[in-house]
């Protein structure tokens, strides 16, 4: 009986113990506390009575805060975000001319608890265009370029994902007339602006894939184009290019976007440039890359 007895005591402290061992441990996140009192404050640096959008510089402070914020994400209104846990940042935009902006902060609370505020913004970024860049293009103040038709890959395309003509490379003096007789001119004024122009004899070549954004219809061929002159948009260049296969310098040509053939697209990466050549990727709106050499006339 005696037993009988410890084994059934035996069997209940091993149950009792497997139920201890069994037994859900339970967490606490504290209470769930959404941030309140969000402001936002900005300022843009150099703005004063003359300069009412800042010094040029494109520099801009801002300050949020919240209670019981755990941190920050600032969306700055130009396609960039980042967390900013201490609430402080100060950002530079890059597009150049005089642009708005609409701030949008999130301040994280516990539990993924969120307040959000946004402000507008206007902003004044000059970009200086490197000094070589200006005297290969311009010459120090005026000069005509043309299709370097001699060379290969004059005319070529290839993946966004690189940046040479992968795809195809035309060979000399093998693609439209109409492309080879075209004078784009680059001119410095006294600001250092850069304006292009564009003699296209009446006709320009544009791809298929890019017809109707000309108000065309057709495959590839010469098409009855009116160009004119107009001031060029330097900047960083914003592709994935590096120093090694590119001058990290674009320009936006505005309007059609047109220079020596029409692909869609209206801004150009200058990939390489010399006193008496050059080459340029753009992207159609095909989306693939597309490459044009150039040379002094």
């Amino acid at each position: 009986m005696i037993t009988k007895i410890k084994l059934i005591g035996t069997i209940c402290m091993i149950g009792l113990i497997a139920f201890i061992g069994c037994k859900k441990t339970d967490y606490s996140f504290g209470d769930i506390k959404t941030p309140t009192g969000l402001t936002l404050t900005t300022l843009v640096v150099g703005t004063d009575a003359t300069n009412l959008y800042g010094d040029g510089s494109g520099q801009v402070t801002i300050t949020t805060n919240a209670t019981g914020s755990l941190t920050y994400k600032i969306d700055f209104g130009d396609g960039t975000n980042q967390m900013v846990p201490s609430g402080t940042i100060s950002y530079k935009y890059h597009t150049p001319g005089t642009n708005d902006y609409t701030i949008t902060v999130t301040a994280v609370g516990t539990g993924g608890s969120e307040s959000v505020i946004s402000k507008k913004i206007t902003v004044l970024t000059n970009f200086t265009i490197p000094a070589d860049i200006v005297t290969d293009l311009t010459n120090g103040t005026s000069q005509v370029w043309q299709t370097d038709h001699d060379a290969v890959g004059h005319v070529g395309v290839g993946p966004t994902t690189s940046f040479s003509s992968d795809w195809y490379s035309a060979t000399p003096n093998t693609r439209d007339a109409c492309l080879y007789d075209d004078e784009i001119t680059f001119t410095k004024d006294s600001k250092g602006n850069i304006s292009m122009s564009v003699d296209n004899k009446g006709q320009t070549f544009i791809i298929a894939a890019a017809t109707s954004f000309y108000s065309q219809s057709g495959g590839d061929n010469c098409y009855s184009i009116t160009t004119s002159a107009k001031q060029l948009s330097f900047m960083d260049a914003t592709s994935a290019s590096t120093s090694a296969n590119s001058t990290r310098i674009q320009f936006t040509v505005p309007g059609n976007g047109i220079i020596n053939f029409a692909t869609g697209g209206t801004t150009y990466e200058i990939l390489s440039i010399t006193p008496t050549t050059m080459t340029l990727r753009n992207i159609g709106v095909d989306g693939n890359a597309w490459y044009q050499k150039l040379k002094v006339k």
